[in-house]
């Protein structure tokens, strides 16, 4: 008897021992593992998915890692693209928007994992009727488990599910933002270059006319208020050409800030600012940004996990049942005894209720948000059109007629005033009305390219935008593309 009774002690004392260490010690050393290891975000949509069908290749110019320790050469270090798919390769791979992006679909797999795991046991100690008649009781330990009902668990990774849905439906988004920014911004460049060439000429039209009003003046067929008067606007064409100067070198430091490469030389791009663009209806574009535009797709994502949220709910109304097992050494018997424990509590009143009237609230507010969505990008795209439309007309007709006009006026003035058959005033009214007629068709070109990239780019904007750029899409107070300080600031 006495045998037997260090038997069943020897026993309940081992799984007690063994219980605690597997509690106790796993987790340890697995969180040492998982601290250890490097931390593996997937990225299951990457930057080369859009690229792709975009039609922009991986591109040399691509910005590569470093090993830990490598030094590198500064000179070797800057880059030189030279066109516009460059760029784009550039800023897919060192917008730090994407990584967040990125990093917020590795966050939501993670919930997805956790939100779906079974509860873990629950084990310790038992004792009962301890120091009763003398004896040390009953001792031992007990095994408790969580039974989830009603598919809780998959309810929960359908709910996250459509969460990483609308997570990779973001970094898409944010994709495009960061791609129409970086073409934004090229086009800026490209005005910008041509607005120096056009002060340039602006400044030699204006040194002849001086050579000019000098000849004349010797001639004695002018008097020397004209030749002063051609010297001012020498010196004003030199001050507008610095300026002009000075914009191309801020419009460059603006595409190396979207790209996310600050040392970038833009020297060498190449571009073709009047290059043909596809003519655009209304009917296409609306068609094209409601069934491609990642917002949406993204809001239909949020549909769908507001209702796999109110199922949910509606499943919590049934409990989940609590099971329990002991083994104990009664030290007064000698003997061994068990004992298993089933419960569930009882929904008398809490049956979940508040939490179902809220995910049928947030199914509502989340289709709700589809109709406003779809009505936004509507208005959004109407106001871009607009724009499209009148800087294609005035595209066309400046190029078409105003400018040939304003080109063989110049000329026909210019050479009669050497001849002395006009007074400077009227050489000078026709070098500023050209010079405000390449101006205004400048404009227009930049308008009809924004409003070009806004259109095709499904109104996305804001690449460098906080929480993925929202707020700043194109059509909206923030992130409007109707600034044209550039070229307003020229002309004044």
């Amino acid at each position: 008897m006495q045998t037997r009774s260090k038997k069943s002690r020897g026993l309940v004392y081992s799984t007690v021992a063994i219980l605690v260490a597997v509690t106790f010690l796993e987790p340890r050393f697995a969180c040492a593992q998982t601290l250890a290891a490097p931390l593996d975000v997937r990225t299951d949509v990457s930057a080369e998915s859009l690229s792709r069908t975009q039609g922009v290749t991986r591109s040399p110019f691509l910005a590569q890692p470093h090993a830990e320790g490598q030094m590198t050469d500064d000179s070797s270090s800057l880059l030189t693209p030279t066109t516009l798919e460059e760029l784009e390769c550039l800023a897919l791979g060192n917008n730090p928007t994407l990584a967040q992006s990125r990093s917020r679909i590795g966050a939501a797999e993670g919930r997805y994992v956790q939100s779906g795991l079974y509860p873990n046991p629950s084990v310790g100690y038992i004792g009962g009727e301890m120091g009763n008649s003398g004896y040390g009781g009953q001792q031992g330990a007990f095994v408790g488990q969580r039974i989830v009902t009603a598919n809780k668990l998959q309810l929960n990774r359908q709910t996250v599910a459509q969460e990483i849905e609308q997570t990779k439906w973001a970094l898409q988004a944010q994709e495009r933002r960061v791609l129409n920014d970086v073409r934004l911004a090229f086009y800026e460049l490209l005005v910008a270059r041509r607005a120096v060439t056009l002060e340039e000429q602006l400044l030699n039209i204006g040194r002849e006319g001086v050579k000019s009003a000098e000849s004349l003046q010797a001639a004695k067929e002018v008097g020397r208020a004209d030749v002063l008067q051609a010297r001012v606007e020498v010196e004003a064409a030199a001050i507008e050409l610095q300026n002009a100067r000075n914009r191309y070198t801020a419009a460059c430091r603006r595409l190396a800030a979207v790209v996310g490469v600050p040392d970038v030389d833009m020297s060498q791009l190449q571009g073709d600012l009047e290059a043909e663009l596809q003519q655009l209806t209304w009917d296409d574009a609306l068609s094209h940004l409601l069934s491609e535009s990642p917002e949406i797709a993204q809001a239909q994502a949020g549909v769908e996990r507001s209702r796999w949220a109110l199922q949910r709910e509606c499943a919590g109304r049934i409990p989940n049942i609590d099971t329990q097992a002991s083994v104990q050494y009664d030290a007064s018997t000698g003997s061994t005894i068990t004992s298993v424990s089933i419960g569930m509590p009882l929904p008398v009143f809490d049956r979940n209720q508040g939490n179902i009237g809220r995910a049928r609230a947030g199914l509502m507010h989340a289709e709700q948000e589809m109709q406003r969505l779809e009505l936004q990008l509507r208005n959004r795209l109407a106001e871009v059109f607009q724009r499209y439309d009148n800087a294609r007309q005035q595209v066309e007709r400046y190029s078409q007629n105003v400018l040939p006009t304003a080109k063989e006026s110049l000329d026909l003035i210019v050479a009669g005033y050497r001849q002395g058959e006009f007074p400077y005033l009227t050489l000078l009214t026709a070098q500023r009305t050209y010079f405000r007629v390449n101006l205004t068709y400048l404009e227009s070109l930049r308008d009809l390219r924004t409003s070009t990239i806004a259109i095709e780019g499904l109104m996305l904007s804001g690449g460098l935008g906080p929480d993925g750029g929202t707020g700043g899409d194109i059509g909206t107070e923030s992130g409007a593309v109707t600034d044209t300080g550039l070229l307003r600031g020229i002309s004044e």
